[in-house]
């Protein structure tokens, strides 16, 4: 398998790059955490095919796979893109709008029984919100729930909301169709896992070449040249395996399509956890205030690594994959 970029999809990547540099920089996110949730730029996103990627051209879509997918949800990761962007992506096929844009999907998974309130993620926003259960999809409209504020979230750009009943609602998928949902969710969110992991070291990196101590640009330091190293090694490993998880889905012949996303889940998360904190770390104590913008991916980081199977989650699936290999 040839793992090295047409040109077509380095002018994929670089065309969301260019639009998320211009649109969502880094010195935005105060400002989004003060609005919200952005339709204007929802729709902006819509318009450059981010939920319609993999739709058929026949049904109005791009045409592409999951290989170029995880490239257009690296770069959305690097900028900290706020929104439902994975659940609206995958809804594409299933909930009339959501490819366009027109409809705002969110979502949630009930895997398991218990009387735990459920967290829904932008609840004020969406029109349409998926149920994840072990025996299908279903779809529920938000206005018929009762929903109470989860106080100040943990990512700032990630507000939710407690809902204390869902109702059955409208299948729109059966089990295999779940299986097949939550593993392509897990690749796209190994791919944001990813931009984090790439934006959070390119930070340290220019910091440390500005930032003068002793007459020098800290990043002349061992020290620090070893962090920005590692940093870059982990970045790049993810890499590796988030473009395998995107063309193993695509091509499932070449390798096992579970052990493939479950691998680029748990390095994907591990270079994201990583880089952050080494982020916040080369920064010294100006890294720790809620002026510099190193623990807006901290903070997502924790997000997304337990979004469609947590990073333990997919570390025993591999661990019993292997095992079961042998």
């Amino acid at each position: 398998m040839d793992f090295q970029l047409t040109e077509d999809q380095e002018a994929l990547r670089d065309g969301i790059r260019s639009f998320c540099d211009g649109r969502v920089p880094t010195d935005s996110l105060r400002e989004l955490e003060k609005h919200g949730f952005d339709r204007e730029l929802w729709g902006e996103l819509a318009e450059m095919g981010v939920f319609s990627l993999r739709q058929s051209e026949e049904a109005g879509g791009v045409g592409l796979g999951n290989a170029d997918a995880v490239l257009v949800f690296a770069e959305l990761g690097r900028r900290l893109v706020p929104g439902p962007l994975v659940w609206s992506h995958l809804a594409a096929d299933l909930v009339e709008g959501a490819g366009s844009g027109e409809t705002v999907v969110g979502g949630v998974e009930v895997l398991r029984s218990g009387s735990d309130p459920v967290l829904v993620e932008h609840f004020e926003h969406l029109d349409v919100l998926l149920v994840v259960r072990p025996n299908g999809i279903f779809r529920v409209d938000p206005k018929t729930l009762s929903a109470t504020s989860a106080g100040t979230p943990l990512d700032p750009l990630v507000p939710l909301h407690e809902v204390t009943s869902l109702p059955e609602g409208e299948p729109i998928a059966d089990a295999a169709g779940v299986a097949k949902f939550r593993r392509e969710g897990a690749a796209l969110t190994a791919g944001l896992l990813l931009g984090v992991a790439e934006m959070s070291q390119e930070l340290a990196t220019e910091y440390a070449r500005k930032r003068e101590q002793f007459g020098r640009p800290i990043g002349g330091f061992q020290a620090i040249k070893h962090m920005l190293a590692d940093m870059f090694t982990h970045q790049e490993v993810a890499r590796a395996a988030v473009y395998a998880a995107g063309a193993t889905i695509d091509d499932p012949e070449v390798g096992d399509v579970d052990r493939a996303v479950s691998s680029a889940k748990v390095t994907g998360g591990d270079a994201a956890m990583k880089n952050s904190r080494a982020c916040i770390q080369i920064h010294g104590g100006m890294g720790y205030t809620w002026e510099v913008p190193a623990h807006y991916f901290l903070k997502r980081t924790w997000v997304l690594e337990n979004s469609f199977g947590t990073v333990d989650e997919h570390s025993e699936r591999l661990a019993d994959l292997i095992a079961a290999s042998l």
